[in-house]
């Protein structure tokens, strides 16, 4: 019997973008898959958080489309793109009035009714995502009596409190300290292997990125140079020729994932 392969929750197609006559992304083409984990990773200016507001709408595209489970994204309502696609950006956006917990219910603003009040299961999910980022215990602190790491988490929490299919992250574990890095990327791990969540990451540690994708895309210069799986991706040729960096690359002896470390 055939096996019928379904098509990508995300899916980008020849995608390109400006800032004024900049271009930023040039004709970038990337699907990602349910229950999969796309790391994205490239030198500064070359166009990973870019291609992040793309898919998230705060910047138009100039060219291609953006489909989510075969829709194209601009045919979505506010509320529908909310229930399904959730952002956590890198720089913190976060109002500091809020307490710990409001934040985080602002994330299920697209499920709110007519009045705005949140209901029992709003709250339910409130609950789980703050537990889950270990924020729970600041719920009642202000955000602006919390540390930049303990944002982040805030931010992640809202973002998993939207309860979306896919999942847009601009350098998640900025502002951490290692054990909430090592935590972040292990939920993250978790999450799409039980809820089957599609995630598309930006960072800049290329063995976080080795460690925790199935599959890696290199952006430089707003182009697309590399997509694959870490080994394909992570060789010293691409690194340098897209860092301008010499890097060496072997097998971790029990974990056998890919470590690249620079050569002196």
């Amino acid at each position: 019997m055939k096996q019928t392969i379904n098509p990508a929750v995300l899916q980008i197609r020849s995608l390109s973008a400006n800032y004024g006559d900049v271009k930023a992304l040039d004709d970038i083409s990337l699907d990602v898959q349910k229950g999969e984990i796309v790391g994205m990773i490239g030198p500064n200016g070359a166009g990973k958080s870019t291609l992040i507001k793309v898919l998230s709408g705060v910047l138009k595209a100039s060219a291609g489309e953006v489909l989510i489970n075969q829709k194209d994204v601009n045919s979505y309502s506010p509320n529908q793109r909310a229930r399904t696609l959730a952002v956590v950006p890198q720089a913190r956006q976060l109002g500091g009035a809020f307490t710990v917990e409001q934040a985080v219910l602002l994330g299920r603003t697209a499920y709110l009714g007519f009045l705005g009040k949140p209901a029992r299961e709003d709250l339910t999910k409130v609950a789980w995502a703050m537990k889950q980022t270990a924020v729970d215990s600041l719920a009642d602190r202000k955000l602006a009596e919390i540390s930049g790491g303990e944002q982040q988490r805030v931010l992640m929490a809202r973002a998993l409190a939207q309860d979306t299919p896919v999942l847009l992250l601009d350098e998640p574990t900025n502002h951490l300290d290692l054990r909430y890095q090592v935590n972040l990327l292990k939920l993250i791990k978790k999450l799409v292997k039980q809820e089957g969540l599609s995630v598309l990451m930006a960072m800049h540690d290329l063995n976080q990125v080795s460690g925790t994708a199935d599959r890696v895309v290199l952006l430089a210069n707003g182009k697309l140079k590399a997509l694959g799986s870490p080994e394909e991706v992570l060789t010293p040729e691409n690194i340098m020729q897209a860092y301008q960096t010499e890097i060496e690359t072997f097998t971790h002896p029990t974990t056998n994932k890919h470590i690249i470390f620079p050569v002196e």
